[in-house]
């Protein structure tokens, strides 16, 4: 059953590149462009935010130490939060995700990606870091209650030439994430997310102290 035209997805992108121009922004990109496409198709409006996480970088690292986000950070915390859908793209350093990456995942509210579709990216020299989709961003952000669609696309220098990895190109990768992804945001409803009945209102300080501020 398709969406009404009238509906609107919100997807938010994440990106943890360094470099500029940087084929983690890339392939955040192409993973967007896809499923936007893909919703388009179906009637569905999509309203794309993308944030480049090298940007915010002091200001999570702030965070991190004092306990607040200032309104850069706040702004895409705000987003992933109120999103129907999200893109999240790493390179892989040392056969895992960014620092960046995982700061970044660090200080959003422990509940906001919960019954999230995320659609996960990553990038890096070979296709042997590929594996790191699915033994560390996966169970990432699987214990995050959020809900990882099946294909992870890893893209390796060499798959931007079109070679791919010799089973399936990275365009028809992608294509792949995307219709998985394209398919559950369709049915994501932000007003049904459920919200972890453990999760706090206040912070801890607040409930321990009997303080009143927010």
């Amino acid at each position: 059953m398709t969406a009404e035209p009238s509906t609107v997805r919100r997807i938010v992108v994440v990106s943890s590149g360094l470099s500029t121009p940087s084929s983690t922004r890339q392939l955040a990109d192409r993973l967007l462009a896809d499923s936007s496409g893909l919703l388009g198709e179906r009637g569905v409006e999509v309203e794309a935010r993308v944030f480049e996480l090298r940007d915010l970088a002091h200001d999570i690292a702030n965070h991190l130490l004092m306990g607040f986000a200032p309104p850069s950070l706040e702004e895409a915390l705000d987003a992933v939060a109120g999103a129907d859908g999200l893109i999240a793209v790493t390179p892989i350093f040392t056969t895992s995700y960014a620092g960046l990456f995982k700061s970044f995942v660090d200080v959003i509210e422990p509940d906001a990606l919960t019954d999230l579709p995320v659609l996960i990216g990553a990038t890096g020299g070979t296709p042997r870091h590929s594996l790191a989709i699915d033994y560390a961003i996966r169970p990432l952000f699987t214990y995050l209650h959020a809900i990882p669609v099946t294909t992870g696309v890893f893209a390796a220098t060499g798959d931007w030439g079109g070679g791919g990895d010799g089973v399936r190109s990275l365009p028809d990768r992608i294509m792949r994430g995307a219709t998985e992804f394209a398919d559950l945001v369709e049915r994501t409803d932000r007003s049904t997310r459920v919200r972890d009945p453990f999760s706090l209102d206040r912070p801890m300080g607040h409930l321990l102290g009997g303080l009143t501020g927010q």
